[in-house]
């Protein structure tokens, strides 16, 4: 049942436990899975198809009609996606043997450290109930000879040797491409054998018929040696996840075709990183870097040739040759720091910087002065968004608090760390930067009065206290060479960074004393396979050097943050950016990462002709707000508003709204979507030191007209449910445990999916059944199966325990019925009788206090000068300005074309005083069924001598679930404000809207 939490208690220290929680992408991801593949194949004479040791045959096994991509852009969860497809396979099918191939050690790590962590076993034995993953990790050294004798690593005797009589175990293989494609794997001299007879391991391996997960695909292209180790395990199924994938070339010339080289010409889930961006499923970005003089940055060397022994750099017409060992700053004094050329296979500076052919460097940036510049903004944006994430402002009271990290890339590990354990500049120059402004911060914090404050000021002085101790834990520095290190700091540092996730998102250790590490340092090391999703500023004090992925690069700060909770806070809840710091010579960072992005769209905009891709993408997403709309129709406007040609060519001059356009142009001024689904919103990768705007003001004068209502509004209310709901609770429940129509209680057995081709009447068609394949029943511990029901349902234990034992009872005293599919079928039952019932089953009882909002500053009693623009909408349009618009425009914030962008735009007229879009969050009305809503809308109209308020939820006409939900909560909170001259709608089109100001301002509604 439903409680209300108002306000929140969180106890005076938390032990951080990392939670995972199943979002609505990633199950879409599994439900795209589920429904491309192929199924199983029952009908096999193979004589090997019972092998014990091997997985069961799947239907169009080791061909690509089986083989399965999923692109998922970084920081989304795709580990997380493909752990789970796992269990699922093994649970629908029985397939238990599972190989994973990554690309790096450091990937391989990350994923290690996922798949074998508690909190993700806790997480997944919530839905696969007694199945266990055991995890086999092939390394390196496991293949070492001892004694004279070459033999298997245990772990793949493991892998090879398991068999299926253990149905509740899976069994994982998790090796990277370099270990993949050693000798090790290939060659067949060992003096054991698998298998009872098979002497190479990559042959035993293919005997188990494993099914092959590939993460990070464009590292494994086809026709390659990585791949052709991957189709030496013969897989009858390969699943590929993410965000890149490799590309494959055919033709020369003007006829030359590159094209993405998916399986079956395209993803079966394409999650890219426009609708990652768009829908908030990551961090928005804001890139900075520290400007320097015009007259430095065109002193700029190019690096012409770089051989080992050798570096030649040109400036202009001129070329300067430098040797092994010899300075860079005998080519310009700009070149600071005493930095000679190292050569080697490497091609490095003495400092660590990778040289390429064609890389720019820039003197001035060289300069200890100019990274200490980059530090001090690093350290002003981590403090800004950690302030925030403390004190959380504009939450609810006792919010829990946000950990924030930053993390600092470093051309040179001496610059960290000098010789005999001793601090280099760099750390040094840190510190006191660090100190500094920690001084600062506590001189403004001792003179707090709230207690959020005086909690904040106990941690930024056990911060200062600790970095000015012998053995400091604020920060650490995690590099190759730190593996196996005696150092006793080196190594706690090394362990908090690579395992110690939970204490790095943690405030207070069980004793309640401040965890104060949160400033990570790292020489690319932890560039891929590590992420933190509390990873708020990332600082790179030296160019990467390569043409790495500008995606990937941000890549370690993109994941959504944790609260201290362990609940992951989406952008609704909490707005999260990334601050990515870089150094003048990468200037162009934000303009390539947007570019990055674009690209990744699968539809391509072409602004000569109107293509079938873009057709289909306006068309889906037309119908969402209109179900009827299609292809016909589109043309047909575009015809009738002189947009295209009969053969789909944009014409060149369209005049449109008084304004001549191009035919691409008006296409977008018309239908919007088409830029929307293919390009990242302006907001969510900010250049810093461009002049774009980032918030939205607030046009007081207007919002003071609304400041009578918003005290009313500001006043907290608590959701106070009848007296009877306890009782209705209970009837409900005893409804649901009789099952009159015997489909709650049910028997649960894997399924074998059966398709076949069937011709009638002249056209084929799939015929699929679904049969039980195994004899013994799925069930599920008592205990376990009585827990989450309780939790799920906020029922009594002794309740249930009752209705479950009359339950099996009444069904023979047979425990098979106590399983997964019961459970869920008992909740979702439940939980949708009884909503029904609480929709008309409580009131608001206000509260004594008032509580601030994303516009509303209670404590001040006043609006906020501005918001954060995307509160207001993801999308821009211009449009003119508005004097009774309750912002600065344009120009204008929207999250839908239709209807909300058309609201907008209308003009009204004078009887209208302000109208404007609500923020997200602006009055926060607490739902029966926990969270908060706020309408989209508000209108304050002059009504002869009175003014009445006519406040607007927008919906598309066929509403989602959920949508009906949302209409009843609203009416009735606003239906206590009628006397206060509150009128509140549900409205689908700009026209609605219309006729509804119409009726107000003619006394036509009570």
């Amino acid at each position: 049942m439903p409680r209300f939490v108002f306000p929140q208690i969180i106890p005076e220290f938390l032990v951080f436990r990392q939670s995972l929680e199943s979002l609505q992408h990633q199950t879409d991801a599994l439900a795209a899975i589920d429904e491309a593949f192929s199924g199983m194949d029952t009908e096999s004479n193979d004589p090997a198809a019972n092998y014990i040791y091997a997985n069961p045959l799947i239907k169009n096994r080791y061909n690509d009609k089986a083989n399965i991509d999923i692109k998922m852009e970084t920081g989304t969860g795709k580990t997380y996606v493909y752990t789970r497809m796992m269990y699922d396979l093994h649970q629908k099918y029985g397939l238990f043997k599972f190989i994973i191939a990554v690309p790096s050690p450091s990937i391989k790590e990350g994923t290690r450290s996922f798949i074998s962590s508690s909190y993700a076993k806790q997480h997944f034995s919530e839905f696969y109930e007694n199945t266990r993953v055991r995890l086999n990790v092939i390394n390196a050294g496991d293949f070492s000879a001892r004694s004279g004798r070459r033999n298997f690593p245990a772990q793949l005797s493991e892998f090879v040797e398991a068999t299926r009589q253990n149905s509740n175990q899976i069994e994982v293989m998790l090796v990277n491409q370099g270990m993949l494609h050693s000798k090790s794997m290939h060659r067949n001299d060992y003096d054991q054998t698998l298998l009872g007879g098979e002497t190479s391991p990559i042959r035993a391996i293919a005997a188990t018929r494993p099914v092959v997960i590939i993460d990070e695909p464009h590292r494994f292209p086809r026709g390659k040696k990585f791949y052709e180790d991957i189709e030496e395990m013969k897989p009858q199924l390969i699943v590929r996840f993410g965000a890149t994938f490799p590309e494959t070339t055919s033709g020369q010339g003007k006829s030359k075709l590159t094209r993405v080289d998916y399986y079956r010409e395209r993803p079966q889930f394409n999650l890219d990183a426009v609708d990652s961006f768009n829908q908030g499923l990551v961090k928005g970005i804001d890139v900075d870097y520290p400007d320097i003089p015009e007259e430095k940055a065109n002193n700029l060397y190019k690096v012409k040739q770089v051989k080992a022994k050798e570096l030649i750099l040109s400036k202009g017409s001129k070329e300067y040759s430098l040797g092994v060992g010899e300075n860079l700053v005998d080519v310009d004094p700009g070149f600071e720091g005493n930095i000679t050329y190292a050569g080697g296979t490497d091609r490095e500076l003495s400092n660590g910087l990778a040289l390429v052919k064609d890389m720019k460097l820039i003197p001035g940036t060289f300069a200890q002065s100019y990274q200490k510049e980059i530090i001090s903004q690093a350290l002003d944006c981590h403090f800004k968004a950690e302030e925030e994430n403390f004190l959380r402002p504009n939450s609810d009271d006792n919010a829990p608090k946000i950990k924030t990290l930053s993390l600092f890339f470093i051309d040179s590990i001496s610059s960290f760390r000098a010789e005999n354990h001793n601090k280099g500049w760099l750390a040094k120059l840190f510190e006191d930067l660090l100190k500094e402004k920690l001084q600062s911060l506590i001189t403004r914090y001792e003179l707090a009065i709230g207690d959020r404050e005086k909690e904040y000021c106990s941690f930024l002085q056990a911060t200062l206290k600790s970095l000015q101790s012998e053995h400091q834990v604020v920060y650490a520095g995690y590099f190759s060479k730190d593996r196996g290190s005696s150092d006793a700091d080196i190594q706690a540092g090394v362990e908090d960074i690579l395992s110690n996730k939970e204490k790095l998102l943690s405030f207070k250790d069980k004793d309640g004393n401040w965890l104060t590490r949160r400033f990570l340092f790292s020489k690319w090391t932890l560039r891929e396979g590590w992420d933190n999703p509390n990873v708020f500023t990332i600082a790179k004090l030296r160019t990467s050097g390569s043409e790495i992925s500008k995606i990937q690069e941000v890549g370690r700060g993109l994941r959504l943050p944790v609260d201290e909770t362990g609940h992951r806070l989406n952008q609704d809840e909490w707005q999260s950016r990334l601050s990515f710091l870089i150094g003048y010579d990468e200037r162009d960072f934000a303009q390539k990462l947007v570019g990055e992005i674009n690209d990744d769209s699968p539809v391509k905009l072409n602004q000569e002709e109107l293509t079938d891709d873009m057709i289909r993408l306006i068309v889906l997403a037309k119908q969402k707000i209109d179900p009827n709309f299609n292809k016909v129709q589109l043309l047909d406007d575009l015809d009738a508003h002189n947009v295209i040609t009969r053969s789909n060519k944009f014409k060149d001059d369209v005049e449109l709204g008084g304004r001549t356009l191009s035919g691409y142009k008006a296409l977008c001024q018309l239908y919007p979507e088409i830029e929307q689904q293919t390009k990242v919103a302006k907001d969510k990768v900010r250049d810093k030191n461009s002049k774009d705007t980032t918030t939205v003001k607030l046009r007081k004068h207007n919002w003071q007209q609304l400041k009578n209502l918003w005290q009313q509004l500001a006043k907290r209310q608590m959701i106070k449910f009848d007296p009877s709901v306890n009782q209705d609770a209970e009837i409900v429940a005893r409804n649901v445990f009789n099952d009159s129509n015997n489909n709650v209680f049910v028997l649960q057995r894997p399924q074998m999916v059966h398709q076949e081709v069937v011709t009638e009447d002249s056209s084929a068609f799939v015929r699929e059944t679904q049969a039980d394949y195994i004899t013994e029943y799925l069930t599920m511990n008592y205990g376990k199966f009585l827990k989450i029901l309780a939790q799920q349902t906020d029922l009594p234990v002794n309740l249930l325990n009752n209705l479950m034992i009359q339950a099996i009872k009444r069904l023979r005293n047979d425990t098979n019925y106590i399983n997964e599919k019961t459970l869920g079928n008992l909740i979702r039952n439940f939980n949708n009788q009884f909503s029904e019932r609480l929709k008309t089953s409580y009131s608001y009882e206000p509260l004594e206090f008032s509580a601030s909002t994303s516009i509303y500053n209670a404590k001040k009693q006043e609006f906020v000068d501005s918001v954060p623009s995307n509160v207001l909408g993801i999308y821009q349009s211009n449009s003119t300005s508005d004097e009774k618009y309750l912002y600065d425009r344009p120009p204008l914030r929207y999250d839908s074309a239709d209807p909300e962008l058309k609201i907008l735009k209308r003009s009204y007229g004078p009887n209208i005083s302000v109208f404007g879009k609500l923020p997200k969050k602006a009055i926060k009305i607490p739902r029966f069924d926990n969270g908060t809503t706020t309408p989209d809308f508000i209108f304050k109209i002059k009504y002869g001598t009175e003014s009445i308020y006519l406040v607007i939820e927008t919906k598309a006409e066929n509403m989602r679930l959920g949508d009906e939900e949302i209409h009843i909560i609203q009416q009735k909170y606003f239906d206590q404000l009628k006397g206060s001259g509150v009128y509140y709608r549900m409205a689908t089109s700009e026209q609605e809207v219309h006729d509804l100001i119409d009726k107000l301002e003619n006394g036509k509604l009570n």
